[in-house]
């Protein structure tokens, strides 16, 4: 029993040391970028849209929450986030796969709701989801801010076009999911504590 605890606690140890790798000084400047670009659509009163699939399409609809409620009600509603998490709704996802392609399910959205200087945020472990290069290009071809984050692509495509891209540089799914994850909480709270100092107090 107790050489089962040890391995267990092992590899619990080497998961958190390998997790804490990916943020390197660089790749913290990087985040830091993203929330610039997060605080300024939102002043503007821009829609940010995310999306990704499986875990990632969690995590967007997860995002969604934390901004719409969370910095809202913080901010004493000073902020106003305009989220749109576009794997949220399965009626249209659904009607889009069956009737035309999955490819579709979130550019054919992104159609419908977007404007010039919006922002796009999208989460992809491999990076190379066809329906996430879809809305990428579309994305792109509208000129909207787009911000990427992959977990083990660092390849020319999302270099070329998308603003942003953060990756992780790792070859796990879960990992890669805690990250965005992460990313996503590190912004929002860091965005809350300007309105509520202690939060702040929390990490001190």
């Amino acid at each position: 029993m107790k050489k089962k605890i040890f391995q267990r606690k092992k590899f619990y140890k080497n998961y958190l040391n390998f997790y804490n790798s990916v943020f390197t000084d660089n790749q913290l400047q990087k985040i830091s970028a993203i929330q610039d670009v997060i605080e300024k659509k939102i002043k503007e009163n821009k829609f940010i849209f995310v999306c990704g699939n499986g875990g990632s399409s969690a995590i967007a609809n997860h995002f969604l929450c934390d901004f719409n409620k969370g910095i809202k009600e913080t901010s004493k509603k000073k902020m106003l986030p305009k989220v749109i998490s576009l794997s949220s709704n399965t009626e249209i996802i659904s009607a889009i796969s069956n009737d035309y392609s999955y490819f579709r399910v979130f550019k054919d959205q992104l159609e419908n709701y977007s404007s010039k200087g919006d922002c796009l945020i999208t989460m992809s472990c491999s990076g190379n989801s066809k329906n996430i290069l879809k809305i990428i290009k579309y994305a792109k071809s509208k000129k909207i801010f787009i911000i990427s984050l992959s977990g083990f692509n660092n390849g020319s495509f999302l270099k070329k076009n998308c603003n942003i891209h953060f990756n992780a540089g790792i070859k796990n799914y879960g990992v890669s999911e805690d990250i965005f994850q992460t990313i996503m909480h590190m912004i929002s709270q860091s965005i809350r504590s300007k309105f509520k100092p202690n939060l702040k107090k929390d990490f001190l």
